[in-house]
């Protein structure tokens, strides 16, 4: 079930971010930015418009910097599956808080999500928003208690964000982890300081300062992966096969096969059910490709093998290669 439209009664908006460096994956982010690298076969940042899609959403703002012009490619008519994309490029990386702030104009006068573009995800959206309407949060956070990382301090009584990694001072006892999913009314960039660098943890700080209400819901159930480093990237293909994800409805076979039916695979290959193969993509005569991704365009040489390897789009991988980037 979808959260609905706006108080104007057109289907909700979101900002996606997708202007990170994505530092910790290179050298695959020196051809793509992070939320365009395909997982099963299609952008990350698409997983994202579905996931949001099957909550109401209907258009998208996304920041951009590293590799602008990839989004261009991704998306030429600036839209997707009939959803209208706004693109706002940042000359200079923003930051979480400075983008947001600077995409203030795109986002109207109702409450919006915003989503992390370096997530793969499932978690329920709609008991946010119910929080967001029926508390009167200014911001509502969506949280887990199983993150690696946990320093969102919140009072799971009141639903309400008591401080952010520990700026007060105070160690409060219960400590939750953040998921880089969150809903936000206009009235927030108010606390946002345009043209600033900064992460949007400063104007959540000043909003709390200033007595607003910050909201959190904790969403444990179902998957919640951060793509930051190649080990994860690699995990989530794992992780999100089998038909148990994503929630809302399984993706097609073709989405999750390890081999999309568009690749060139010859019949002397061996591509096992771990890895996943793109549209494109040739694995030549006698090569092996075991718990290995190989993007779009991709090309496995006759008689390689690969285990853990990653082969980007118009690369080439020869010889035998273990827990390599091509």
């Amino acid at each position: 079930m979808g959260v609905g439209g706006g108080a104007d009664g057109m289907m909700k908006k979101a900002f996606v971010l997708g202007a990170g460096l994505g530092t910790r994956l290179r050298p695959l982010t020196d051809q793509l930015p992070k939320p365009l690298i395909p997982v099963h076969h299609r952008p990350l940042m698409v997983r994202a418009f579905e996931h949001l899609r099957s909550a109401g959403v209907g258009e998208f703002v996304v920041n951009t910097h590293h590799l602008a012009g990839a989004y261009e490619g991704a998306f030429p008519d600036q839209t997707w599956e009939g959803c209208p994309l706004h693109f706002r490029h940042e000359p200079v990386l923003l930051e979480t808080g400075g983008g947001l702030a600077n995409v203030a104009d795109l986002m109207g006068s109702d409450p919006f999500f915003v989503y992390n573009g370096d997530i793969l995800t499932d978690v329920e959206l709609q008991p946010a928003w119910d929080a967001h309407v029926s508390d009167g949060n200014l911001v509502t956070m969506i949280l887990r208690t199983d993150a690696p990382l946990r320093n969102v301090a919140f009072d799971a009584a009141a639903r309400q964000v008591l401080d952010l990694r520990n700026a007060s001072g105070k160690n409060h006892p219960d400590q939750r982890g953040f998921t880089g999913l969150y809903i936000v009314s206009p009235d927030f960039f108010r606390y946002l300081i345009p043209g600033k660098i900064e992460s949007v943890v400063a104007g959540l700080l000043r909003a709390l300062a200033a007595g607003e209400r910050i909201g959190g819901v904790t969403a444990d159930g179902g998957q919640w992966l951060d793509l930051g480093d190649r080990k994860s990237y690699l995990e989530a293909h794992a992780a999100s096969r089998g038909g148990k994800f994503p929630a809302w409805g399984p993706w097609d076979a073709a989405e999750t096969a390890a081999v999309h039916p568009e690749a060139d695979v010859h019949p002397t290959a061996v591509v096992d059910v771990d890895s996943s193969v793109g549209p494109g993509a040739v694995v030549e005569a006698g090569a092996e490709v075991r718990g290995s991704i190989v993007w779009p365009g991709g090309i496995v040489a006759a008689g390689a093998r690969l285990r853990g390897c990653i082969v980007r789009g118009g690369c080439r991988a020869e010889g035998d290669l273990t827990d390599a980037d091509v």
